[in-house]
């Protein structure tokens, strides 16, 4: 079952079925507030697919899966990231925070986006103009509900600035918080599993037509799992209506490529689908 926030309204796909769910019956917001959210899509979709339908789906008028909820990100959660990382603070002195949050029971979390800032399937990303270096950071990442319960999975771009961060790693906020910074979607898977460790995450890189960067890596890189994840951003954080949360990365393109405004970025994971997204010309 897959989960679409649209123009049109929330819209599931269920067992080959589309069906449009109102807002007065379940509201985006509603369902992470919901103890089960699975459930209560379950049980909207059956009341709604015996009204008539207003509405249908539409590729082009899906909208990110977010409302009101905070978007966080989680880092240094799979080797190769701890190595990039670790390559650009060297000359910083900043390598060895990496290693040390890499092999720590504390994870590294920060925060990425307001709802607002969110950018959905199709629409534009954005490099910071006072960077040099940008790279695409292809994700799982977790809906979660207001009391940590995670129901969902979707498919992230965490932006990043990797200069700026590796200049100093205080400087991660600008690094990875900027307009445009932060893809997701299309929408919301909601298995009744969560995804294998062998669930594979790809990522592509088409310039000028051509690919020009390809990567791939599983589920089963990812050090921390979803759960302590989660447990750590809930342990002193509320959020009211719940809240999605990137899980980290673990492919890493080579130090002398850098995005350019035209690319475009295809983040594919199986059986969650596939984000894409046009690097946007830069702003004057």
């Amino acid at each position: 079952m897959h989960v679409y926030r649209t123009t049109n309204g929330m819209v599931v796909e269920d067992a080959g079925r589309y069906v449009t769910v109102p807002p007065s019956e379940l509201s985006w917001d509603a369902m992470f507030r919901a103890a089960d959210p699975r459930a209560a899509v379950a049980a909207a979709v059956e009341v709604a697919a015996s009204t008539p339908q207003t509405g249908r789906y539409d590729p082009r008028a899906v909208l990110a899966p977010t409302e009101r909820q905070e978007v966080w990100a989680a880092g240094v959660t799979y080797y190769r990231s701890r190595d990039a990382r670790m390559e650009e603070a060297q000359a910083a002195g900043g390598a060895d925070f990496y290693a040390k949050v890499y092999e720590a029971d504390r994870p590294e979390l920060f925060f990425k986006s307001t709802p607002e800032r969110v950018v959905g399937h199709g629409q534009p990303v954005r490099l910071r103009r006072d960077s040099r270096w940008n790279v695409p950071e292809p994700e799982l990442v977790l809906a979660i509900n207001n009391t940590g319960r995670i129901f969902g999975f979707s498919v992230g771009n965490d932006m990043s600035s990797r200069d700026i961060e590796g200049e100093n790693p205080l400087y991660l906020p600008q690094a990875k918080v900027y307009d445009g910074a932060c893809a997701v979607g299309p929408g919301l898977a909601l298995p009744a599993a969560p995804p294998a460790p062998q669930t594979a995450i790809n990522l592509e890189i088409i310039r000028d037509g051509r690919p020009t960067f390809a990567g791939e890596t599983t589920l089963a890189q990812l050090k921390r799992t979803p759960e302590a994840l989660v447990a750590y951003l809930y342990r002193e954080t509320s959020f009211p209506n719940g809240a999605l949360l990137f899980t980290g990365t673990g492919i890493v393109p080579p130090n002398e490529f850098s995005l350019l405004p035209g690319d475009e970025i295809r983040i594919g994971i199986t059986g969650i689908g596939m984000l894409v997204n046009v690097v946007a010309p830069s702003r004057a």
